[in-house]
């Protein structure tokens, strides 16, 4: 294949310790740390390859760039690229699928154990020497159950939901799902019943029209007030601002949040105002982002580049 023009737009959100030699095998490639949107157009350039994670790819920055054929999406959401347009210009668009099930549900694992467990108030109670002051050689409160006690309830049953389900349910958790088919595998209920019955409720959805504010107030309204909501999908497939609420007033039992409607988290976020609470963790849009599976895209992405320019049609979404 003939050496063609890459350029990476946003490589600091993949990690410094992330190779591009693999790239630099088959184009001349142009690394960019970061692209505000104001360089958007002169950092795609002459490129006839672009590779972006967050950076908003719409009419405004690509009409000028002629030369460009191919998007490649370092994420399975695409949400921050105008589709329709790419289609009426013939620039294809291509993503990488399921190279991130193990990461993000070992993530969801962990703030639901954390969570549910109350180790946050135990790990305060040792380091900020209440432990030593007490006199009392153990504490059990706030209380704890066994996860056999308690369903989790899996909000969309793709890779990376299917995934979390299967760890949840290696745990000793009830799962339920909501899917808008049917599947053998796992009981499937309506979304409102779901929130219902569930003690732990995590979230693994695209953002689309459909979507957005799928959990939202009244969802919310009708959780127990000891449910764990943990949202790894996308910020905004949740009302933040009900959600936030409902945990500030104890109407839930607390949040894990590792992705938010505006990134990095904005100085207005509501969640700010839970930043001191020990039911609530929030992490940097970090639950992807394991070692293996950032190689392991890095490599989809590769491939998804080689295929395109053998004529084959590859984890697009444009088609």
């Amino acid at each position: 294949m003939q050496k063609i023009n890459i350029s990476i737009l946003d490589a600091l959100t993949l990690g410094d310790d992330i190779d591009f030699s693999l790239f630099r095998a088959i184009a001349n490639v142009t690394v960019y740390g970061m692209t505000a949107p104001q360089a958007v157009t002169e950092h795609i350039g002459n490129s006839e390859v672009i590779i972006v994670n967050k950076v908003k790819l719409y009419k405004d920055n690509l009409e000028k760039s002629k030369n460009l054929k191919l998007i490649c999406v370092t994420a399975t959401g695409y949400d921050n690229i105008d589709i329709e347009y790419c289609k009426s210009q013939g620039i294809a668009v291509c993503n990488v699928c399921g190279y991130s099930s193990d990461s993000v549900s070992q993530i969801t694992a962990a703030m639901a154990l954390s969570l549910v467990n109350n180790l946050p108030y135990f790990d305060d109670f040792v380091k900020s020497g209440q432990y030593t002051a007490s006199g009392k050689q153990n504490r059990v409160e706030p209380v704890f159950h066994e996860v056999g006690t308690m369903t989790w309830g899996i909000v969309g049953l793709g890779a990376i939901g299917r995934k979390t389900a299967q760890t949840a349910k290696a745990l000793g958790f009830n799962v339920i799902a909501y899917k808008r088919t049917p599947d053998a595998d796992f009981e499937c209920v309506p979304l409102d019943e779901l929130c219902r019955r569930s003690d732990v409720i995590s979230i693994h959805l695209p953002l689309t029209d459909s979507t957005r504010h799928i959990i939202d107030k009244e969802k919310i309204r009708s959780m127990k007030n000891t449910a764990i909501v943990i949202n790894v999908a996308r910020g905004a497939v949740v009302d933040e601002e009900a959600l936030a609420e409902a945990v500030l007033n104890g109407d839930i039992g607390g949040i894990g949040i590792d992705v938010y409607t505006e990134e990095p988290m904005s100085a207005d976020s509501p969640y700010n105002m839970l930043k001191s609470m020990k039911n609530v963790i929030l992490t940097p849009h970090t639950a992807w982002g394991a070692y293996e599976a950032r190689v392991r895209c890095m490599n989809e992405i590769a491939e998804n580049i080689r295929s395109f320019y053998r004529g084959e049609i590859r984890n697009r979404v444009d088609v």
